[in-house]
Formats: structure tokens, C-alpha cells, sequence
């Protein structure tokens, strides 16, 4: 019988990661990068989005160099075409917006804006409560509106920040599909606690969004047009973006976090040295103590 062995290792690392969080093991920010790189390395983009989704539930885009490779990470993924249910596309979305917040340039500001949007789409469909509900989300309602926001905020920058057509193109689609598509009832598992949330309230959450999508839609053409005209959207896919960003940014960035973390390394090596400094002396005087207590007890 033939193994494949390519699979296997992908599920044991699969596998690694999820176990690593039960047991209550957070890999820092030097070990995301490295799962990160390998998954990269190995073609297993889907690995690699896993990867990424725990750095957003850990809140850990503290490294520029975590930033820029999540980002890259999303955009190989997306540029798969992956087939999402509603729980991927909302981690998906999440991580795009976080990982978009450190970065202030076209990549960020554009991952902003699709993450917005695919969480906009997520909270029409199953309500604002299956957006930060054990997430590291706001849970104020209106993600397609914050959208809009970006696009506005965009529109002011200096001309060298833009927006990708593709997360422009993403935007206006969920718009427009969301416009013509019934409103779902909300049956939803593991949204949330029934108790917490009633499928009627959600309900009634997702049609009062549901009725401001006219208005979004003449915002969104209102301001996509201001940024045409300003020479502001940009044509390159979001995969090329942070690629040059990546080849520009990453080698002297990665240099530093090695050099930090090679310090880190010697400051926890010397902590161990004087911790097991310390243990042995606590131990020779916890000795010493039974000793005289079994010297004064033979004595008496």
C-alpha cells in the first residue's frame, strides 16, 4: 500500500499546532515565524493560514516580521481560491484586518478593507455575535460600513498609499451579491450561547444591517470613484504587494529579530544557571537543617 508521506507530516504539524494551544502552549512570535516559513516552504498554504489564525487569536502581531509574513501568508492562501465555510472566512477576515492595522501602507490599509468586508459579509449571514464571540473582534455592529470607513480614510493619504483593486473588486461583489440574496434565519452552531444571543434578536440584528446596503452601495461607488480619480487604487493583486514587500523589508528585519532573539536565548540560559544555582543551595540547606535536627533529637 502506497504512504503518502507528504500528508502525514502536513496532519502531524496540523496536528502539533492544535495541541500545542490545548495544552497551553503559545508559541512566541521567533516560533510562528519558523511554522510559518515552513508550511511556506512546503506549498501547504493551508497549513499556513492555520498558522496565522493563531497568531490573530493569540493577538501576537507584535514583530514586524510576524506582520509581513501573515500578510503574505493570507494572500497566498486567498490566491488559492479556497472553498470557505463561514467560521474560515471570518478567521480569514480577522486576520487580515489585525495583521492590516500594523501596516500603515497599500498592503495594510487594502487588508484592512477585505478583512472588513469578509467579516461584513460573515456578520449579514450569522449575525454580529458569531464575529467576536471567542475572538479578538469589536462587537459593535456594521463591519461593511468600517469598509467604507478605510476607503474614506484611504482618500485622504498622501497618493503613495492606495488600495487594491482586488480588495476594492472583493468589496463591491459581497455588496452586490449581499444585496440580492434573502436574508438567512439564524440556526447557527457554535455562534454562541442561545441564552446570550436568541436566534430572533440576530435576526432582527442582520435585517436592520441588511437594510442599510443601498446606502453602502452609493457610498462605496461615491468614494471608489474619489479614488480612481486621485490615482489610488492600485492594480497589482494583493499576492505581488506583499511579495515586493516581503523582498524589500523582510532580510534586515529578520536580522534584527534574530539578533533579539539569540539575547533573549542567553538571558534564559542565564536565568536557568541561577535558578539551578539557587535550587542547590536551598537544597544543601534544607540538608543541613535535617541533619541537625536528627543531631539534636539523637542528642536528647
Amino acid at each position: 500500500m502506497a504512504i503518502n508521506v507528504t500528508a502525514i507530516t502536513e496532519r502531524a504539524h496540523h496536528k502539533a499546532l492544535e495541541e500545542m494551544v490545548q495544552y497551553g502552549i503559545f508559541p512566541d512570535d521567533f516560533t510562528f515565524n519558523l511554522l510559518m516559513d515552513s508550511f511556506i516552504k512546503d506549498k501547504d498554504y493551508k497549513g499556513a493560514f492555520s498558522v496565522v489564525v493563531e497568531v490573530m487569536l493569540q493577538e501576537a502581531f507584535d514583530l514586524t516580521s510576524t506582520q509581513l509574513l501573515s500578510l503574505h501568508v493570507l494572500s497566498q492562501y486567498l490566491d488559492t481560491k479556497p472553498d470557505l465555510k463561514w467560521e474560515e472566512e471570518r478567521n480569514l477576515g480577522a486576520a487580515l484586518l489585525i495583521s492590516g492595522l500594523k501596516q500603515e501602507n497599500t498592503v495594510g490599509f487594502s487588508a484592512q478593507l477585505l478583512g472588513c468586508s469578509l467579516l461584513g459579509k460573515v456578520e449579514l449571514r450569522q449575525g454580529i455575535r458569531a464575529l467576536y464571540h471567542q475572538m479578538p473582534l469589536m462587537w459593535t455592529p456594521g463591519y461593511l460600513n468600517k469598509s467604507l470607513a478605510v476607503m474614506e480614510k484611504v482618500s485622504a493619504l498622501p497618493a503613495h498609499v492606495k488600495l487594491s483593486k482586488e480588495a476594492l473588486d472583493a468589496l463591491e461583489t459581497i455588496l452586490q451579491t449581499q444585496s440580492s440574496t434573502a436574508p438567512e434565519s439564524s440556526e447557527t452552531e457554535g455562534a454562541g450561547d442561545s441564552q446570550d444571543t436568541s436566534p430572533d434578536t440576530t435576526n432582527v440584528e442582520k435585517e436592520m444591517e441588511r437594510t442599510k446596503l443601498p446606502d453602502y452601495m452609493n457610498r462605496f461607488q461615491e468614494l471608489h470613484g474619489k479614488l480612481r480619480s486621485h490615482g489610488k487604487v492600485e492594480s497589482e493583486s494583493m499576492l505581488t504587494l506583499t511579495g515586493s514587500l516581503i523582498e524589500e523589508k523582510l532580510a534586515a528585519i529578520e536580522a534584527t529579530d534574530i539578533a533579539g532573539y539569540e539575547k533573549k536565548l542567553q538571558e534564559w540560559e542565564e536565568e536557568r544557571v541561577h535558578l539551578a544555582k539557587r535550587e542547590k543551595e536551598m537544597r544543601e540547606k534544607a540538608r543541613l537543617e535535617r541533619e541537625a535536627r536528627l543531631a539534636a533529637k539523637a542528642s536528647s
